[in-house]
């Protein structure tokens, strides 16, 4: 079989061709039976399918080295009339019998997978008609009698069903984020009211999450019409958060918002309003385009390669009763769907809205924007948390802890406001552990939007409870907390379960919301600002790539942060195309590193005259960052030369990713409600005593799930002294990684992604974020 890369649809802020063929390149050299059979690239979508000639060429390695940081497509993209017709389709089943082509790769919306799909079912009867009119023999008609189909969905509105994050929309979300953090700074200096209008005509994921992250005021999206008399509501709740300090309003729009009755409500109109009720300066920013351009994130160009990686494979697996699917993404997990399942629910969300069935419009959505998300934006929202829904007897304390990580705010914001909403008495207390043990508690009066800021609403310290515990017990008693949330490290937790047993007073309930940019704590996927750290290292590795190109022969040596953990150069090594990544968890010697060199030696020899090699700053205890650039330089003398970054603490500051704010609002929301549930469990005659193993835990993502794992049992899987659990899902990455780099590998290793179902039972389920 011959693997093909087709994009149709709209552009997409992702270079989803590069990973596919990279990764079908890598599986052609490897071996396989498939060698002779060359990769095209079908330029302009089907458009580019319909007309032919120079539209299909031939691809090689080359042809995708240096774009991964580049967003749109490089072989083009366009809509096409033609394709819609059978005479289109006609044309193009000539074309690709022509070069040979059995196995097509698209790369697109529900629009054009549907067209895709339409286009395999008539194959058979295409032939034959070609076969009629003389265009090709029966021969050539018997040979290349079955396409098989793959799609890749690239869309930023993430308005497939099926897939929990489409190509292109984690990228959309940075530049719009991008635009309201810099609005916010206006609004505030000249105490304006700005309306924001996204993308999202039928879908309004970009405006939901856009407001989670930022801590809008006021959201307008197509799947949740406001009631009617929502006018008045929305002015009085501005001129409440007014009347209250605020020298701001943000007010998200999506496109294609509308009234219960199904009327428009347009920017224009919503500023109006405003205006003439309030008086309030108010302007209007309307996103457009730029949301589709821009450097991919590092969240789109690992799910870019994934995908592609696994379309290959699907490709390569594919036989004739195997029906066209789609690849998609459950949890941290690339899965296989039939592609006309999930076109069928795509449209079933359309009709309901159409029927103005908007809960169930919702319920089909799925995991985007999920149902219990639009409480989480109301709740977070400002003028939510004046008023409890009841008062109760709880005390709550809420602490970071650890170094800095993006997403604190967030999750401290909405973890006090769930609270205040609940009736608790919330404290905060600055300088973690320490500033406990020095009573530095404070009553929560914190009101500022926790997305707008870069510096910590609470300050934190690294130091463990252990070291001033009877002064923290004391401080507990003194306070009457009767729950502790800690934002930051697991560890900190670990010994506070412990002293339970000599500690009454700390029989209380606990949770533990992991913040590391290490992304090294047991029971989760994901740890809070992690994504940022990796956003961080790429635009960083993005610039030293940049500054190469002036210099041929030239290999970066990069150290990243992260401990002994690699997540941080696993994921970034993937995300700018790296030559190595060395990490603790796959132990190299110098063997290995020998090949590495070597590797590097040879790619000199091509146009590609550059390296890049990052290293995680434990990796290994003699192989030290000095010690790779003496030996790089040292065996490529002549041929190359090295250079040191040291990327260090910048990892760990900017602003924070959509993601570490949307997540750390989610996790702060999900932690309140649980443990507001557990003390209720725990009460009894008129006091709080939890002491079980479910009492503290740690909240986590794991796949596509939360979870909440007691701290005793994560203390088990724990390896305490290089900080590590002992199972890490993204080491399977790294097959990739070097699959990427074009390393002679074994694919005996790689587990391809199973086919599953969609269903309205599967998309009921609650899922993560």
């Amino acid at each position: 079989p011959l693997v093909r890369c087709l994009q149709n649809g709209s552009v997409i802020s992702r270079t989803g061709a590069a990973g596919l063929w990279l990764a079908g390149q890598a599986l052609l050299q490897r071996g396989s039976p498939f060698t002779s059979a060359p990769l095209l690239f079908c330029l302009q979508g089907y458009e580019g399918l319909v007309e032919g000639g120079e539209n299909i060429k031939r691809a090689n390695w080359l042809s995708v080295s240096n774009i991964i940081q580049l967003g749109g497509t490089i072989i083009g993209s366009a809509r096409c009339k033609a394709f819609t017709t059978r005479e289109g389709r006609l044309l193009a089943a000539c074309n690709l019998v022509q070069h040979g082509i059995t196995n097509l790769c698209v790369i697109g919306g529900d629009g054009s997978l549907t067209g895709a799909n339409i286009f395999r079912t008539e194959w058979g009867g295409l032939l034959e008609e070609l076969v009629k009119d003389g265009k090709i023999t029966e021969e050539v008609a018997k040979k290349y009698c079955h396409l098989n189909i793959v799609g890749l969905v690239g869309s930023i509105d993430n308005d497939f069903c099926g897939t929990d994050m489409t190509i292109g929309t984690d990228s959309a979300l940075h530049r719009i984020m991008e635009v309201i953090d810099a609005i916010t700074t206006t609004a505030q200096s000249h105490q304006r009211t700005f309306v924001l209008e996204v993308m999202g005509r039928h879908c309004g994921y970009l405006a939901l999450v856009s407001a989670l992250a930022s801590g809008a005021d006021w959201l307008f999206i197509p799947e949740a019409p406001p009631e009617d008399g929502w006018e008045d509501f929305m002015c009085a709740r501005l001129g409440e958060t007014r009347s209250r300090g605020s020298r701001l309003n943000i007010i998200i729009i999506a496109e294609g918002a509308i009234d219960r009755n199904g009327k428009p409500i347009s920017s224009s109109y919503v500023k109006d309003l405003v205006v003439q009720r309030l008086g309030f300066d108010t302007r209007v920013t309307v996103l457009g385009h730029v949301q589709r351009g821009g450097t991919p994130s590092a969240f789109d160009r690992v799910l870019s390669s994934k995908m592609g990686m696994e379309a290959v494979m699907a490709l390569l697996e594919a036989t004739p009763d195997t029906p066209a699917c789609v690849v998609s993404l459950s949890g941290n997990q690339s899965v296989r769907l039939p592609l006309m399942e999930c076109v069928q629910v795509t449209k079933e969300v359309q009709k309901a809205m159409d029927e103005k069935r908007f809960e169930e419009a919702i319920q089909l959505r799925g995991s985007a924007p999920g149902t219990r998300a639009l409480p989480a934006a109301a709740v977070c929202a400002d003028w939510c948390c004046l008023s409890p829904f009841r008062q109760t007897h709880f005390s709550l304390a809420i602490l970071n802890v650890g170094a800095p990580a993006a997403g604190m705010n967030a999750a401290v914001r909405s973890a006090v406001r769930i609270g205040i909403s609940q009736g608790h008495t919330v404290y905060v207390v600055n300088d973690g552990f320490e500033g406990l043990s020095k009573g530095q508690v404070h009553l929560s009066c914190l009101t500022a939007a926790g997305g707008r800021h870069r510096h910590l609403l609470l300050s934190l310290h690294r130091t463990l409870p252990k070291t001033s515990m009877e002064k923290i017990v004391e401080n507990v008693r003194k306070f009457n907390i009767h729950g502790l949330l800690v934002v930051g490290g697991f560890e900190g937790g670990v010994q506070l379960v412990e002293a339970r047993g000599q500690y009454e007073e700390l029989c209380i309930v606990m949770c533990v919301i992991p913040a590391t940019i290490s992304n090294n704590v047991p029971g989760t996927d994901f740890s809070l600002g992690c994504d940022t750290a990796v956003n961080a290292a790429m635009e960083s590795c993005d610039r030293i790539k940049q500054s190469a190109s002036g210099t041929k022969r030239r290999v970066f040596i990069v150290e990243t942060m992260g401990g002994y953990c690699g997540y941080l150069s696993t994921v970034t090594g993937i995300a700018v195309g790296a030559d190595a990544a060395y990490v603790y968890e796959d132990p190299f010697t110098i063997h290995d590193l020998k090949a590495n060199v070597e590797h590097l030696t040879e790619k000199m020899k091509t146009d590609i005259q550059r390296g890049l090699v990052l290293r995680n700053e434990k990796c290994h205890e003699h192989y030290t960052t000095e010690f790779l650039y003496n030996l790089y330089s040292s065996e490529g003398r002549g041929i190359f030369d090295c250079r040191i970054n040291v990327l260090g603490h910048l990892q760990q500051g900017g602003a924070p990713t959509p993601f570490d704010r949307n997540y750390g609002t989610k996790l702060g929301v999900k932690a309140m409600l649980w443990m507001s549930e557990k003390l209720q469990e725990a009460y009894r005659k008129g006091r709080v005593f939890a002491n079980s193993a479910d009492s503290a835990c740690v909240i986590g993502l794991r796949k596509k799930t939360v979870a909440f794992s007691p701290v005793t049992e994560l203390k088990k899987v724990t390896d305490f002294e290089h900080r590590l659990p002992q199972e890490q899902w993204w080491l399977n990455l790294r097959l990739m990684l070097k699959m990427l780099a074009n390393y002679q590998i074994s694919l005996t290793e790689y587990i391809s992604g199973k086919m599953e179902h969609v269903t309205r039972r599967t998309l009921s389920i609650e899922k993560g974020f």
